[in-house]
Parts: C-alpha cells; structure tokens; sequence
C-alpha cells in the first residue's frame, strides 16, 4: 500500500508540474546536462546533501527539451516553449551550410520577411529571434571546442543537433570551427565604440551568447546564421512580483528569487556551499534555494539597461578590471564543456576584455561565459582568449527556488 501511494503521489506530481509549465508564458527549457563535476572532473556518483559539489545543475533537472520536427523537415515545434523554429539556416537553399548563408545584422532584419511572403513551412508570422528566445535552444550537454582545432569529428555542438541542421565553422572558407554565431534581434544598450554597435548572439559552437561587434575592422560587416521563429509571442518577457519579503516571483517563468545577491564574490564550490548554508538557516523563510542554471539565470537579464539587472532587484557594487565602478557576473549551477573545468555565469555588469591595451565593455553585460571553477584570477592579468575575456573565478550568487 505505501509503494501504490508513493506511486501515485509521484504521478500526482508530474501531471502538477506539466499543468505548471503549460500555463507559463516564459517556460525554462531544461539545459541537458545530466553528469555531475567537481573543479576538474565529471564524478561517478551525484554528491549527496552536505558533501563537496552537492546542488548542481544535474541534480535539479526541470522541463527537460522536446522538440517536433515537421513532415516537410522544413521547421522545428519546441514542445516546452511553444515556439516553432526554421530548421536550417541555409539561406540560399543550396542544401549546405557555409559562408554564403550568413547574414548581416541588416540582411537578418529583412529574413523573416522573405519567409512570410514565401508561406514559409505554411506561415507568414515568421520573426528574427530575441536573444532569450533564441537562448532557449542552447543545451549544455555540448563541448567547448579549442578554437584552432581543425577536426570536428569528436565534437558535440550546444543545440540538438538531430532536431537541427548545424554546421561548425567552415574552415575551407576561411572560418574557424567556433564560427558558429546566430543572430538575434536584441542589441546592446551600452556605450558603443570602435565595433560598429553590438549585437547579442549565441554560439552553438562554444557555449556562449556574447554582444558581438557588427562591424570587422578591415573585413567589413560581421555576419551570422539566422534561425527564424513564430509562435509565443510572450516568450522572454519577465512579470516580476516584488512579494515583499525579500523574493521576488517571476510569475512568467514560476520561479522566485532572493532579492538580495550574496554580497560577496565566491568560487564556484564555494557559491554552492553557499545556496546550502542559506537553506539550513531556513533563508527568507525558505529551505529549498539553490544556483540557478544556466538558463534558469539568464531569463532574469534585462537587455534595456546596463547594467542588465532588473529594477525590482537588488545588486552590489563593484569596481571592475579597469577601476569603474560596476555590478557583478554571477554564478550558474551549470558546468561548461571541456570535462567540467568550468561554469557558466552570466554577466549583468559590463562583460571586460583586455583589447588594444586597455580593459574594455568587450562583450556587453546581458553575455554568458565560462570561468574556471577555481585557482588564483592573478594568473590571467590580461584575461584570455582573442578577446582578452577577463577571468574572475570568483564570482557572486542570486538565489533561486
């Protein structure tokens, strides 16, 4: 008899949580990852309630992805968001994904509109994405790729890869394989400079959304790939409810926040640490907070305001790699590729970069990248990578639940 009941209760759950997530506007796709990771390594066995590491992505997984792909091929159906996708962005209709199929930022804007003339997939509400639209396609079961590599074959891409048509960068036309950027209709709001105002997109190929310069000095307009959407016209848009106690519930994705953030900058294990101290103290009246994921943090940017911290919160201040004073990047409960070395954060101050010989607003707050889980931020005094992406390590914390 208790087996039976315990069953039931389980059923009973699952059909709550599904009646949950169809009456949301804003749903959170699951981001696929299904391992756990210390600072180096995937574990064999998820960590239990108090030991090291326990609170992880993995370990509260929700609205797991589904998609529908048309009779035709020709469109996708997301099952959780309700959005409906062009398949491919092959613009040209040539059957292959390359260089000729990217688009500029002007090129993209007109996209949607070819489509609706066309009756594309039997539809003429086609539309250039948001970037928390566009987002929602992100899965973070993907590898982080070494940008000079030259083999793909071992690779796996951050979107569904069977449900999608996706092509790395093509390196025979001069790309490298992490050129895999995708266009969305959400423009940086920040000061601009010498790159021609920045346009956030995501790249499936690496894990990241970036504010990316639409001009290349010397090369011209920057292009992308561009996936047209319909359906959900509410999708990506918050309805905050300040509850007066410290929380706030976003009534559009069902999940409430800590109002507050840590107030102090943390590793990664130290920030999960964190989540579980605040719940033994019965934080704000509540025992079940934790890291949000990846996607989880990212539906709370607000993309009108640098920094991109909504109103209804509050956000210490801070000073930033190149002295101006700033808000902070927080922590994701989400690993990022290359054998769980990293995690995602989410910049909501300004997203620095050491470039031509100074820390700059590379990358616009509202971005996501990756830090490593731990070590000494004094070893990268110019950051890292092509664009100098500052390395922080030690990062803040935005409570969910």
């Amino acid at each position: 008899m208790i087996l039976v009941s315990m069953i039931a209760q389980l059923i009973a759950l699952a059909i709550s949580t599904s009646d949950q997530t169809e009456s949301l506007t804003y749903p959170i796709v699951g981001t696929g990852q299904t391992a756990c990771y210390d600072n180096m390594r995937k574990l064999s066995q998820p960590p239990k309630p108090g030991e090291p590491f326990y609170g992880q992505d993995a370990q509260t997984a929700r609205n797991k992805a589904s998609y529908t792909v048309s009779e035709d091929k020709l469109t996708v159906k997301d099952n959780v968001t309700g959005l409906t996708w062009q398949r491919s962005p092959d613009t040209n209709g040539d059957g292959k994904l390359g260089v000729a199929d990217k688009l500029t930022y002007e090129q993209a804007l007109k996209q949607p509109d070819k489509l609706n003339k066309a009756k594309f997939g039997g539809h003429n509400d086609w539309r250039l994405p948001s970037i928390k639209e566009l987002y929602s396609l992100i899965n973070f079961d993907g590898f982080d790729p070494n940008p000079m590599a030259s083999d793909t074959s071992s690779l796996k891409p951050f979107m569904d890869n069977k449900a999608f048509v996706f092509q790395y960068g093509r390196q025979d036309e001069g790309e490298r394989i992490i050129d895999s950027q995708y266009a969305s209709s959400t423009l940086y709001v920040g000061p601009q400079s010498w790159d021609g105002g920045k346009l956030f997109g995501v790249n499936f190929a690496d894990g990241r959304i970036k504010g990316y310069g639409m001009a290349m000095p010397g090369r011209g307009a920057k292009t992308f790939y561009v996936l047209s959407v319909r359906g959900n016209t509410k999708y990506g848009i918050n309805d905050f409810k300040d509850n007066n106690d410290g929380t706030v519930t976003d009534r559009a994705t069902g999940l409430t926040w800590a109002k507050d953030d840590s107030k102090k900058a943390m590793n990664w294990q130290e920030a999960l640490e964190w989540a579980q101290a605040r719940n033994k103290e019965i934080y704000l009246g509540h025992s079940d907070w934790r890291l949000p994921n990846a996607k989880e943090l990212h539906s709370i940017v607000d993309y009108t305001r640098v920094p991109a911290i909504p109103k209804v919160f509050n956000a210490t201040k801070i000073n930033n790699e190149a002295g101006v004073a700033d808000y902070p990047w927080y922590w994701s409960s989400t690993t990022h590729g290359q054998g769980g070395r990293a995690a995602v954060y989410v910049c909501f101050g300004r997203a620095t970069g050491f470039m031509n010989g100074s820390w700059q607003d590379v990358h616009g707050a509202g971005c996501q990248r990756s830090d490593p889980k731990a070590g000494d931020p004094s070893t990268f005094p110019i950051g890292r990578g092509p664009q100098g992406d500052a390395i922080r390590i030690n990062n803040y914390v935005r409570l969910v639940r």
